[in-house]
């Protein structure tokens, strides 16, 4: 079972947008979250729906993306979250200049000038970091769930467009994810060793990779799956609970926890979101992959 959560309009700020918490300033991650769960619970013509995508239009940045809050003058990966809404939402903005400035985006190790520069100096290559992933930030590395949310963006915009040039970038992101896996099967932010020992995997980072990997089935995915239902049953984070209910119920597996049971005193904005999602999940409509 996933609780009820808390009303997302008892949360929504003045400004339209919503912040991580009761209280804070708005923030583009937040409010694509919540968005997505008003969405999940059929409120598409809700007054607070249109006062969140107002907020998120008028923010667009001239070069498509958008940056993470007011004050910040960069486009960073939050873009990809714009596109995960339904259609219907995304029509609202400049979806094209948005998705140009995505498929610009790839993580510094993959691009050639550092490629070269490692090999000069005799540093040894991974044949993964060549792979284009997706950065939190434009000029820096990439990491799995930038990577796996820009992926589950395009992957959903290609089911309308059917694009050959996303299609590439979804493989690709694809790779770059099972690329990275830890020993263990699963993922976590990105390096699969630290200081010569085997990194271990997280249950949010590998409920979202496995999520972005839904249509994929191979040895590898199979391992990650049976990992992310040990992590599930232990799971004692109510985000990390919902990214592999998200990602196992995409893969019709059996769930095997209690979400009700993870006591959040006072859950974020996020995490309210998420329970929504989830919940609509369960019930045969995961708006990641619709």
């Amino acid at each position: 079972m996933i609780p009820a959560s808390p009303d997302l309009k008892e949360t929504q700020n003045p400004d339209g947008g919503w912040g991580y918490r009761r209280g804070s300033g708005s923030w583009t991650e937040p409010t694509c979250y919540a968005l997505l769960a008003l969405a999940a619970e059929g409120r598409f013509a809700s007054d607070e729906v249109r006062r969140g995508i107002k907020w998120l239009e008028v923010r667009q940045r001239a070069d498509g993306g958008w940056a993470p809050r007011d004050g910040v003058d960069e486009s960073t990966w939050v873009t990809a979250l714009l596109l995960l809404l339904p259609a219907d939402l995304v029509q609202r903005v400049n979806a094209d200049h948005a998705v140009s400035w995505l498929l610009s985006q790839t993580g510094r190790e993959s691009g050639f000038v550092q490629r070269l520069r490692s090999r000069l100096l005799g540093v040894q290559v991974d044949a993964s970091q060549a792979l284009e992933g997706w950065p939190w930030f434009p000029g820096a590395a990439a990491w799995v769930t930038p990577t796996a949310l820009t992926t589950l963006a395009l992957q959903k915009l290609n089911r309308r467009t059917a694009n050959r040039d996303i299609g590439e970038r979804i493989a690709e992101g694809q790779a770059f994810l099972l690329s990275r896996r830890c020993k263990d099967g699963g993922w976590n932010h990105g390096s699969t060793k630290a200081l010569g020992y085997d990194s271990d995997s997280y249950p949010e980072t590998t409920g979202i990779a496995l999520l972005a990997l839904h249509d994929v089935r191979n040895k590898a995915t199979a391992t990650a799956e049976d990992l992310a239902q040990k992590q599930l049953a232990t799971c004692g984070s109510l985000e990390g609970a919902c990214w592999l209910t998200l990602a196992l119920s995409a893969r019709d597996r059996v769930l095997n926890a209690d979400l009700a049971s993870i006591k959040t005193q006072h859950p974020s904005t996020t995490e309210v979101a998420l329970s929504a999602l989830t919940r609509a999940a369960i019930a045969g409509h995961n708006l990641f992959l619709e």
